[in-house]
């Protein structure tokens, strides 16, 4: 089944058609960069445009890069504070005029890494973790999803949340190299192993592709692989998390 899969991240918002059942792109890639105010209606705005792009008529799926509850945000994250409390479903719906689902954006990379990447078959907990503006994470066990489990938030020293200080955009922001950036994440990923003790670590989002640049710099047990998908993750994963939710017959 041909579904529109669409992942919101903080610089730029992605969709392509894909074949959810087989996990296959069928489209070329389209990408509209992130309002700079990332507010809700600039950003459903940008959602729609896609659609139209696509001439789209039917279900869609969406990674969002917060927490969200039964189709609600949550948590701001790294969005405009006016998402807190916002019925994302709802507001991408009434924009599109299509049936929307919204997931977790690392927990629609996890899902389409554990249908149809190097998660497949894998089981115990399998935790994902996407590298991007933030960090991301997805957690599974025994391939079943365990939703938003957002590890980022972890406080650390004088930050909020880890991800300000081990996610990408630290390394861009910051201008470092990647071995000292993967020192920092590689603490952040300690403190994953503390917490929750993993079966295995998927690595995804854009620094995935590099992952030989950083490897030498992760020193934890658990087994620490890269995601096969890369960034087109998190739409197949998100046409995927549609199909799943759609009513059965």
């Amino acid at each position: 089944m041909e579904v529109l899969g669409i992942d919101i991240g903080g610089s730029g918002i992605k969709g392509a058609l894909v074949n959810a059942l087989t996990g296959e792109m069928i489209s070329e890639r389209y990408r509209i960069p992130t309002p700079p105010s990332r507010k809700p209606k600039e950003m459903a705005k940008v959602v729609n445009k896609i659609v139209k792009h696509f001439n789209y008529n039917g279900p869609v799926g969406v990674g969002f890069p917060t927490l969200v509850k039964h189709g609600v945000c949550k948590s701001s994250g790294n969005l405009h504070k006016k998402w807190l409390g916002v019925n994302v479903k709802e507001l991408f719906s009434e924009y599109t005029g299509l049936p929307v689902t919204v997931i977790n954006d690392a927990d629609a990379a996890g899902y389409a890494t554990m249908n149809y990447g190097v998660g497949k078959g894998k089981m115990g907990l399998v935790v994902m973790i996407t590298i991007g503006t933030g960090l991301g994470s997805g957690a599974f066990m025994d391939g079943e999803l365990l939703p938003n489990f957002e590890l980022g938030q972890i406080p650390y020293k004088k930050y909020s949340k880890i991800e300000l200080w081990a996610a990408g955009s630290a390394m861009e922001r910051e201008n470092l190299s990647y071995k000292k950036w993967g020192k920092r994440f590689n603490k952040f990923l300690e403190y994953v192993e503390l917490l929750i003790a993993p079966d295995l670590i998927i690595i995804g989002g854009g620094a995935s592709k590099d992952f030989k640049e950083f490897e030498e710099c992760i020193t934890i047990e658990t087994p620490v692989i890269p995601a096969e998908l890369r960034n087109h993750a998190g739409i197949i994963g998100a046409a995927a998390g549609a199909l799943h939710q759609m009513p059965k017959d």
